[in-house]
């Protein structure tokens, strides 16, 4: 029974060897670096403040027939303050405080860039506009929301909503690298999101049972060696 348990504590420990490596140099790196860093916290420029309207904004009219309505806040942006109409299924309309009339559905690239050039605290230049439906989004943004992407320098990212103006996610190369190791610290390089899934779960189960074997296995090796002395 002991060399029984012993060569499965063994085929046990090449099995569960190499994700135990994974696991391990994964979690290392991710604790490497303080997640305010990772999330690019550095690279983000204060929210301006909102200005006060010389007149009292006009409150826009909803209809929540239409579509349910979570909350209507004031927003600063490039061109002055706005209505923000957020919506419950996550989506969201600017609206003029001047007249409570309905602005564009979606921000042109022009208008975008000045929200991410005010947000945006690093020193790189802007190199490039790109828009991105809410089905499309890159992998380092995955917020389904239609958004913008101004790409600062080589590998910084500001993401605005296409909709809202709202500044969504500052990336990096370090946070990108870091949701790589995510990716594979849960096993799930595609989407990245799901932590039980059975490829990790087998995994787990085959790691616990080679800590148990060992367990087991290393007490009579012990005993074995106190016998031999005696």
């Amino acid at each position: 029974m002991r060399l029984r348990l012993i060569k499965w504590h063994i085929w046990l420990g090449w099995l569960a060897g190499v994700p135990l490596v994974l696991w391990t140099l994964s979690g290392l790196f991710m604790v490497a670096q303080p997640i305010e860093t990772v999330r690019g916290a550095h690279l983000r420029a204060d929210a301006p403040n909102i200005a006060t309207p010389e007149n009292p904004p006009v409150f826009p009219r909803i209809d929540s027939s239409v579509r349910a309505v979570s909350g209507v806040e004031l927003a600063q942006r490039h061109d002055g303050t706005q209505w923000i109409i957020r919506y419950a299924d996550g989506g969201g309309r600017r609206a003029s405080i001047e007249t409570g009339a309905y602005l564009p559905l979606r921000l042109t690239s022009a208008e975008a860039a000045e929200i991410a050039e005010a947000a945006y605290a690093g020193d790189q230049p802007l190199a490039q506009m790109q828009l991105f439906a809410a089905d499309a989004n890159p992998m380092d943004l995955r917020r389904n929301r239609p958004a913008w992407q101004a790409r600062f320098g080589d590998s910084h990212h500001v993401y605005i909503d296409a909709e809202t103006g709202d500044v969504l996610a500052v990336r990096t190369r370090l946070w990108r690298a870091f949701d790589f190791m995510w990716g594979l610290h849960i096993m799930d390089l595609e989407e990245r999101s799901d932590t039980s899934h059975p490829l990790l779960i087998g995994f787990a189960v085959l790691a616990f049972l080679m800590v148990v074997f060992g367990l087991i296995v290393l007490p009579w090796r012990y005993l074995r060696r106190r016998k031999g002395r005696a």
